[in-house]
């Protein structure tokens, strides 16, 4: 069992947020769902918590009513290969209410804050040539979602 588990609060969408990330993340699966019981605080019957797993992390989704909002505070940070990875995850993550923000930052319609950006990134911004790494970060800051190209031609200068 890993040490630390996300737990996310949510007002009652916790298993539909679990099926979308389901879907979304290759090697992802539901993994227990538990219900409230009779007496409880929530509607008898009803999901209280799910737990799922995306990539092999362990999270857990509860459905604890409106009191508390995700903000940018806190986010999930996915790490793309590619432009076609990252076009992935941005366009599922903000379909269907979901909400772009700068810099690689989305919204899903959950309210859930995720960042989708390439794998490269770090090695741009700390090269030894702060030229180049400020005309990367430049060319980022510019952006909503990340097109790697872009930013490697600024990087280089072109």
């Amino acid at each position: 069992m890993q040490k630390i588990t996300p737990f996310l609060w949510f007002d009652t969408q916790a298993e539909e947020a679990a099926k979308l990330y389901s879907s979304i993340f290759k090697d992802s699966k539901i993994l227990t769902t538990t219900r409230y019981p009779e007496g409880s605080p929530g509607p008898a019957g009803g999901v209280m918590t799910v737990e799922f797993e995306l990539f092999g992390q362990r999270f857990v989704g509860l459905n604890g009513g409106p009191h508390f909002k995700f903000t940018e505070a806190v986010s999930f940070c996915i790490n793309c290969e590619s432009q076609e990875e990252i076009d992935y995850y941005w366009d599922r993550l903000t379909a269907d209410g979901g909400q772009e923000s700068m810099c690689g930052w989305l919204k899903d319609k959950f309210g859930l804050s995720w960042q989708v950006v390439n794998t490269g990134w770090d090695e741009m911004l700390n090269d030894p040539d702060p030229a180049k790494a400020k005309r990367a970060m430049d060319a980022m800051l510019k952006m909503k979602k990340i097109d790697i190209a872009t930013i490697k031609r600024a990087y280089e200068g072109e």
